[in-house]
């Protein structure tokens, strides 16, 4: 088996073994997503649509529960 393919079949099993490393990658994915959710709020908040969102979904749970 030559080296190349040999590597290349180290990386597919470490792959789908899960030891691919991307170790440091989770922390920096959470603290992007809790970035995005914040700023989403933020901008929901400064938009005035927090009282709008609420009274949809308010009226969809009454007209579901016959209300």
């Amino acid at each position: 088996m030559s080296k190349a393919m040999r590597s290349w079949r180290e990386r597919v099993i470490a792959r789908i073994r899960g030891s691919a490393g991307d170790r440091g990658a989770n922390s920096i994915e959470y603290a992007g997503i809790v970035i995005l959710v914040a700023g989403i709020i933020l901008a929901v908040r400064a938009l005035n649509l927090d009282v709008a969102i609420a009274t949809a979904i308010s009226t969809g749970v009454q007209s579901v529960l016959g209300g």
